[in-house]
């Protein structure tokens, strides 16, 4: 049994900082792969940074060098920086998890607000 457990959303002002923060159980084995999606109200979810056991990073053209994705394989936890956050940040954040790449698991999300 896979469990992935978003913390850290809230309310924050435009060019403000938030950490997120996932907490995975269950076999490692799935945990290859890491990474946060977002999804905005009206909008796909989509792809916000995913790293890798190895430390292989992706990351969304639109939150490059905003946002930091970072893993402790240790405690099984990823987190995400972001900074200068947009009013276009405004989503659901959710965890994600995999075997080979993130998407196999998901967590239920944490509510991110950006807003004046």
């Amino acid at each position: 049994q896979v469990q992935l457990v978003e913390s850290g959303g809230g309310l924050v002002q435009p060019g403000g900082s938030l950490r997120l923060s996932c907490a995975a159980s269950g076999s490692i084995f799935n945990f290859f792969a890491m990474g946060w999606y977002r999804q905005a109200p009206g909008k796909q979810r989509e792809l916000v940074a995913s790293i890798t056991r190895g430390s292989v990073i992706v990351y969304a053209d639109s939150v490059k060098g905003r946002f930091t994705i970072c893993r402790d394989n240790a405690k099984n936890m990823v987190y995400l920086q972001m900074n200068s956050l947009e009013p276009e940040c405004t989503a659901v954040y959710y965890c994600t998890a995999g075997p080979l790449v993130a998407g196999s698991y998901w967590g239920q999300g944490t509510k991110v607000t950006v807003s004046s």
